[in-house]
């Protein structure tokens, strides 16, 4: 990903689509279930749970400065960091839960956007713990959004 910041239009597609789907559904279509009790809206706060911490990520290693190393998250822990946010995602209301995916993308974007080359460079020399492709996990989502309101 180096310091061309490739991925600032991948990001800006998967955020217009969100938007597009968000201002769309209606408020039954956001209750409408998904596989593992999930719900759509469940789904929009849990990419707003991620985006968020990805903001809250960047935000404290850019306090910290570019010498230190950003965090890692470790794959094994995404299942039960994903089961113990779920009760809070779905507590949301739908249209508060789609309302955040969409304000949270647009936070993150613009800071992915606009981070210093040194800590891009930083990340990259880390192995990226810092995922500023946003648009990977919006599109895996938003997918299955997609095929679960087409039928």
């Amino acid at each position: 990903m180096a310091n061309d910041r490739a991925y600032v239009a991948q990001n800006n597609a998967q955020l217009e689509r969100l938007r597009a789907l968000v201002d769309r559904l209606s408020d039954e279509e956001l209750r409408r279930p998904l596989s593992a009790g999930w719900t759509v809206a469940g789904v929009l706060a849990h990419l707003a749970f991620w985006d968020q911490r990805v903001l809250v990520l960047i935000e404290r290693w850019e306090r910290l400065g570019a010498g230190s190393v950003p965090p890692r998250i470790n794959r094994e822990d995404v299942d039960w960091i994903n089961d113990a946010a779920k009760a809070l995602c779905l507590a949301l209301p739908p249209r508060t839960a789609a309302r955040l995916a969409v304000a949270t993308a647009e936070a993150v974007d613009r800071e992915v956007e606009t981070l210093a080359a040194d800590l891009i460079a930083a990340n990259a020399a880390a192995g990226n713990p810092i995922n500023l492709l946003r648009a990977e996990h919006r599109r895996e989502h938003l997918d299955e959004i997609e095929r679960a309101l087409t039928g």
